[in-house]
């Protein structure tokens, strides 16, 4: 399979040292998440960047579908903080 971009590494290791020394600009576009159904219905999109105030379902973990609104999202240490959990 060819690469999609040859401004982007294809070693492991670069990728994951690009990932965990990612600046804030660009570690808001990997926290995005997915969009439910009707929403990306309504919007056209399948994920966008994770912000304060959104209202999320988690989906993993011992929280998995509990739901809440954003309060905090932490981006230096890729966490994001909600309501009542």
């Amino acid at each position: 399979m060819a690469k999609f971009s040859s401004s982007v590494s294809s070693s492991r290791r670069k990728c994951r040292k690009a990932h965990f020394t990612a600046p804030s600009n660009v570690r808001r576009k990997l926290m995005s998440a997915p969009l439910s159904t009707e929403l990306r219905g309504k919007y056209g999109v399948r994920s966008v960047p994770i912000r304060k105030d959104d209202e999320v379902t988690v989906v993993r973990g011992s929280f998995k579908g509990r739901e809440g609104k954003v309060v905090q999202v932490y981006r230096k240490k890729w966490v994001i903080h909600i309501e009542r959990l």
